[in-house]
C-alpha cells in the first residue's frame, strides 16, 4: 500500500502575502494545494493521502476537498513548528492506516510541478533501494561556506544536486528515525537532511524539470508562466 503525506502547514512568511497562506493561493481560480493533490488522488498506485495544514485553514481545506471531490484523503491534521515538526506529526497520525512495510512519498504541499512519472519512480526505487529522494542536477556551481563570508570549498558541479520531493520510504523506517530524533531532540531540513545526519543510505531519482517549491513571491510567477506553457504544449501540441 501507497500513502502520500502532505504537509502544508507552513504559513509562508516569505511570500509576503497577507490574505491567506501560499498553499492557498490561487491560480485560474484553484489554489495551489489542490494542483498539488490531485496528483496523487489520480495516481491509481496511491491508496491514501493525509494531509499536515496549519490548523486554522483546515476548515477551509475540506470545503475545497468537497469541491473538487477527492476520494483518497483519510486525514487532515494540525502542522508543527516547522518542517520537520509538520513531517513527524503526519507519520504519526498514519500509524492505523499504514504497515511498517507500506510506502510512503513525503511531499510538499506547494511543490505542484511533478508528474504521475515520478511518482512511480518513488515507488519502485523504494521497493528496490529501500528509499527514494528526488533529485535535481544542479545548474550552477555550488559552493560551501560555513560562516557566509569565506568559501571553503568548490565542489564539482558534476557531483552537485539539489535535493525536491517526493522523498519515499517505508514507512516503519521513515517513522523510527524521525521517533530516534524526536529523543535525540533533533530538528531537520527535511527527510533527505535526518537520513544524512543518521548515515542512512539514500537512492537518488532524477527530478522532474522544473519542480520548483513555491515559497516566495517570485516563484507564483515562474510557476504560473510554466503552468501555462504545459497548459498550451497539451491543447496545441507544441
Amino acid at each position: 500500500m501507497q500513502t502520500a503525506l502532505i504537509f502544508a502547514g507552513g504559513a509562508g512568511k516569505r511570500m509576503n502575502s497577507r490574505s491567506k497562506p501560499k498553499q492557498f493561493l490561487e491560480m485560474h481560480g484553484k489554489p495551489i494545494i489542490i494542483y498539488t493533490l490531485e496528483h496523487f488522488e489520480y495516481h491509481d498506485a496511491i491508496d491514501n493521502i493525509v494531509v499536515v495544514c496549519i490548523e486554522d485553514w483546515i476548515a477551509e481545506l475540506k470545503g475545497l476537498l468537497r469541491r473538487y471531490g477527492f476520494m483518497k484523503i483519510k486525514k487532515i491534521i494540525p502542522g508543527g513548528e516547522t518542517g520537520h515538526d509538520s513531517i513527524y506529526l503526519g507519520l504519526k497520525a498514519m500509524r492505523d492506516l499504514a504497515k511498517d512495510d507500506d510506502i510512503v512519498l513525503i511531499h510538499d504541499g506547494v511543490r505542484p510541478l511533478i508528474n504521475q512519472e515520478l511518482i512511480n519512480q518513488n515507488i519502485e526505487a523504494v521497493k528496490k533501494y529501500g528509499s527514494a529522494i528526488t533529485c535535481e542536477a544542479a545548474r550552477e556551481s555550488v559552493v560551501c561556506s560555513a560562516d557566509g563570508e569565506v568559501i571553503s570549498s568548490v565542489p564539482p558541479r558534476a557531483q552537485m544536486y539539489i535535493a525536491k520531493a517526493p522523498q519515499s520510504f517505508y514507512y516503519g523506517n521513515i517513522l523510527k528515525l524521525y521517533e530516534t530524533a524526536r529523543e535525540d531532540k533533533i530538528r531537520s531540513i527535511d527527510s533527505s537532511h535526518l537520513c544524512s545526519l543518521y548515515h542512512k543510505p539514500m537512492h537518488l531519482v532524477p527530478s522532474t524539470r522544473n519542480n520548483m517549491k513555491i515559497t516566495e513571491p517570485a516563484d507564483f510567477y515562474i510557476y504560473r508562466a510554466i503552468y501555462e506553457a504545459l497548459e498550451g504544449q497539451q491543447i496545441f501540441g507544441i
